[in-house]
């Protein structure tokens, strides 16, 4: 894959996870305007076993700022827990 990991997302998932984002989004929202959204998500599509590549698909109703600022939280949250197994 010769393509740089802030690009697009690959052709591959480009479809799919704008149909799953539309889906998610009006779930989530109810066809609320853009402004008047209440609830964001973001959505992360990469290989499994392909950490070398640093390739991760992300799309988002959300801007890349609000994007940045909930990746923190998780990660900081992920990495305050003590390591588990299993299932959530």
């Amino acid at each position: 894959m010769s393509e740089h990991p802030d690009e697009k997302i690959v052709a591959e998932y480009h479809d799919l996870m704008n149909d799953l984002a539309r889906k998610l989004d009006y779930m989530f929202n109810k066809g609320l305007k853009r402004c008047e959204r209440e609830t964001g998500f973001v959505l992360l599509v990469f290989p499994f076993g392909d950490a070398a590549s640093g390739r991760i698909n992300y799309i988002s109703n959300g801007d890349r700022s609000n994007v940045v600022t909930a990746l923190k939280e998780i990660i900081a949250r992920f990495e305050g827990q003590a390591e588990m197994s299993g299932r959530a």
